[in-house]
């Protein structure tokens, strides 16, 4: 039996399970759980509880098949939102506070912001857009789990869809892949349009880090093509961009928008380190299919949100009738496929992160940056 799978949803179908009897290699330590949450605004939330052995991630496919939170060992990954638990999609408000309720349910560790849309508020024509669109509130109707036993490989799948009458018509499938005793995981996404008509798509994957990989001292390194502060507020720190402070009350959020060097494979790498450059985040990502990159810092205080987003896209996070007009977003035929990969390695060793600092310090030789020193990228003016 090599590769044993469990459908957990199949909305269509009517099956709905919450075991995962797979039988397991002796002497191995993963496991796959199914569990729903109750009280409050989490009530009736799925999670899927994923260790490797090695490394655990707990899925949302309540929320778009986001990812909630994460440990490697005693390592936490993710962030402390003041929203402390997943919200039932029932519970947001997308139009709330002038079209920012999307915030009221934001605490995941990785969450896709689009289909149609992400970015601010705005009216694209008529059509009244909200913050970074309706994926990430759109529970999967169809969830599955898999082990390969000769690939020694497990993957958890989901499909969401995002459709309306008169609307675009857009299916996510994704896949997260990991293999046992691993310290990475993989993101496959596939999004078809389903319509009869062009679609246009935007798709952005907002990973957000906290303690212990933030801290006063922590440092973000990537081998870039070009920058450009998102505003007049980002560019007052373009000085020392990569740089993070402790965190301090009343911070205004600071974002840059980049264009990353990719390597001989078509990858981009970017890594996130600590203070001590003993732990760090190690994101890949094909550049093809997503190449734009947002780094967002807000460095408040942590009652508040101290966090830091690593986030790549499809194009960037301005509003959509300007990404529009610079040509960035994806326009898919009927029935055409976008397919969009990222990486995510945890490491926990001094050498671990210096080796990837050393590869993307040798990426960034082969080219001198562009750094716009206005807001270039963007729809602010300069």
């Amino acid at each position: 039996m090599a590769r044993q799978t469990q459908v957990l949803t199949d909305v269509e179908n009517q099956v709905w399970h919450d075991s995962i009897p797979f039988s397991k290699p002796e002497g191995t330590g993963w496991s796959i759980e199914k569990r729903r949450l109750a009280g409050g605004v989490s009530d009736g939330v799925d999670v899927i509880d994923l260790n490797n052995g090695k490394l655990s991630l707990s899925i949302l496919p309540t929320r778009g098949m986001g990812i909630w939170k994460g440990t490697l060992g005693n390592i936490p990954l993710g962030w402390n939102s003041p929203v402390r638990q997943p919200v039932h999609p029932s519970f947001v408000n997308l139009q709330e506070h002038g079209g920012i309720g999307w915030l009221n349910g934001f605490n995941e560790w990785i969450c896709r912001c689009g289909l149609a849309f992400h970015g601010p508020p705005v009216d694209d024509g008529g059509s009244q857009l909200t913050l970074h669109g309706k994926i990430a509130n759109t529970p999967a109707h169809y969830v599955e789990v898999s082990f390969d036993e000769e690939m020694n490989e497990l993957e958890v799948k989901g499909i969401v869809d995002e459709a309306g009458l008169f609307l675009s018509n857009l299916r996510l499938t994704t896949r997260l892949i990991t293999q046992v005793d691993s310290a990475t995981f993989t993101i496959i996404d596939e999004v078809q349009n389903l319509g009869s008509q062009p679609a246009e798509l935007e798709l952005l994957y907002h990973t957000n880090n906290g303690p212990p990989f933030l801290e006063e001292g922590a440092h973000f390194k990537a081998a870039i093509k070009e920058i450009s502060p998102r505003d007049p507020r980002a560019a007052e720190g373009l000085a020392d961009w990569t740089d993070y402070s402790k965190p301090e009350p009343g911070y205004a959020e600071q974002a840059y928008f980049m264009r990353l060097l990719a390597d001989e494979n078509d990858k981009s790498t970017v890594l996130l380190r600590n203070k001590e450059s003993d732990l760090g985040l190690k994101m890949r990502v094909n550049s093809g299919s997503l190449p734009c990159f947002t780094l967002w810092k807000c460095t408040q205080a942590e009652e508040d949100g101290y966090v830091t987003g690593l986030e790549p896209g499809t194009d960037f996070p301005n509003a959509r009738p300007f990404e529009r007009e610079q040509g960035r977003l994806v326009n898919l035929q009927p029935s055409e496929i976008y397919q969009t990969e990222l990486s995510i390695s945890v490491l926990d060793t001094i050498d671990a992160v210096s080796d990837v600092a050393e590869q993307i310090s040798a990426l960034q030789a082969t080219a001198e940056p562009k750094i716009h020193l206005t807001p270039y990228l963007t729809m602010t003016p300069g």
